[in-house]
């Protein structure tokens, strides 16, 4: 992937930029919003993480004057700011929105999320991964034709996981994308949720799709 970052912060932006260029991942750097917008206009980037507070052209700005001008390369905000009404505000233009301290894992993850949504896109009503398909219009759950009853929020997990196929999806990912809480409520939600999916999904079928991938989250494959 090629990657643009704004990031004013030095040890930030070293911790960013080492840890994608030590996944073999080519990533540009610029402080300052205007140098992104001019970076945007020579090159294709496959994502922008962009901070959300640095002087000058914040990211908010950068990523208001770029859609603008037609650019929908998917982004992804980093801001020390984590109440409701500014997140609210960022995923109404940007894909994603991560709180400062984070993980670099959980950075990774996200960016590959956001790049890769545009290929799960099957059709406008439908998701399938191997045998599974679920009905977004009708909010109904198949697996080898055989209709699959869940509750809704077990349905919103199922769609997150498909729709990030492939992609491990972290427990704050989670908790963000299927319960909206942008804090740890210190529980096993999340725990407990999926496994009472993969007693409804993965159960009497002979390929598991729902993986836990230790140490990182989960994922959803094909069963292969």
């Amino acid at each position: 992937m090629r990657l643009l970052l704004l990031e004013d912060d030095p040890d930030t932006a070293e911790y960013v930029l080492q840890g994608f260029r030590e996944d073999g991942h080519i990533i540009d750097h610029a402080s300052r919003g205007e140098d992104v917008i001019m970076l945007a206009a020579e090159s294709d980037y496959d994502a922008l993480i962009l901070d959300r507070m640095v002087p000058g052209f914040d990211g908010f700005r950068v990523l208001s004057m770029l859609r603008a001008g037609g650019d929908t390369t998917p982004a992804i905000f980093l801001t020390a700011v984590s109440n409701l009404n500014d997140r609210v505000e960022g995923l109404k233009m940007a894909d994603d929105y991560l709180v400062k301290p984070f993980a670099f894992a959980e950075l990774r993850a996200r960016v590959e999320a956001i790049t890769r949504r545009p290929q799960l896109r099957q059709t406008p009503d439908s998701l399938s991964v191997g045998d599974l398909e679920i009905n977004l219009l009708k909010r109904t759950v198949r697996r080898a034709n055989q209709e699959i009853a869940v509750l809704p929020t077990e349905f919103r997990l199922l769609e997150y996981l498909m729709k990030n196929k492939g992609n491990v999806v972290t427990r704050t990912m989670l908790l963000e994308h299927v319960w909206e809480f942008n804090f740890d409520p210190k529980t096993n939600i999340v725990e407990t949720h999926i496994s009472r999916l993969r007693a409804k999904v993965d159960r009497g079928f002979d390929k598991e799709l729902i993986k836990t991938i230790r140490g990182a989250g989960y994922m959803i494959t094909n069963g292969d």
